[in-house]
């Protein structure tokens, strides 16, 4: 059972129209699909023909938001950012799984960050928060596994055991990372105001149907969530 995730009533300090799309998925029985490769293609073509149209208002919007909190968007971008920069300077993006290669394509066509986490390796509920700095961050570094703590004042995304995803969106840690096509999944869009509602809509629809196709069988449920207050 998925309780939903929490959003820190801070975060409106940061980027007060930010809103986000929870989609919980338990593909435990589900049946083995597949992903059509032309999702990705597509999505990079969009890219490469200037689309969508509200893209660099909206990538305009995180990059403000990264600064609120301290971070150099030019350095670390969002992660639709960062997608959107290799598109266009290679005309395309290599695979990486079939999961990935999915909320990678949505995340393209419609200029918006999408995470995936794998949530049988979560210890409580996803929250976005703001670090102190104590928390803990797996990743990888020269290949070797270690700590990266998040800077005090940076938003983050944890679990009840440390950071899941650091500054907001732009480096997912290892331990929570989508490898499979079984088990239970969490997945998140997220929005600015400079993102239409019925474009966040569209993509979450995308995703779903994606998701459907991928692990025919699947139990998904979709939430919308604002910031309280």
């Amino acid at each position: 059972m998925f309780e939903g995730l929490i959003i820190d009533g801070r975060i409106k300090n940061i980027a007060s129209g930010f809103r986000a799309v929870s989609v919980y998925v338990d593909a435990t029985s589900a049946g083995e699909g597949r992903f059509d490769p032309r999702l990705l293609a597509e999505a990079c073509d969009c890219v490469l023909a200037d689309g969508p149209t509200w893209a660099e208002a909206h990538l305009a919007s995180w990059s403000d938001a990264y600064v609120v909190f301290g971070a150099k968007p030019n350095r670390t971008p969002c992660s639709a950012q960062a997608l959107r920069k290799r598109v266009l300077t290679d005309g395309t993006l290599s695979t990486i799984n079939p999961i990935v290669d999915l909320y990678n394509a949505i995340s393209l066509k419609y200029a918006v960050p999408v995470g995936g986490e794998n949530f049988d390796a979560y210890v409580g509920r996803p929250h976005l928060t703001i670090a102190d700095g104590s928390e803990t961050f797996d990743t990888m570094m020269n290949g070797e596994a270690v700590n990266d703590p998040p800077l005090p004042g940076e938003v983050i995304w944890r679990d009840d055991i440390g950071v899941t995803c650091r500054r907001w969106n732009w480096r997912q840690g290892t331990r929570t990372r989508l490898k499979t096509l079984t088990g239970r999944m969490w997945f998140v869009l997220e929005a600015l105001e400079t993102m239409p509602d019925d474009a966040l809509a569209e993509a979450t629809d995308a995703m779903v149907g994606g998701l459907n196709a991928l692990m025919p069988g699947c139990k998904i449920a979709s939430q919308e969530i604002a910031i309280a207050g």
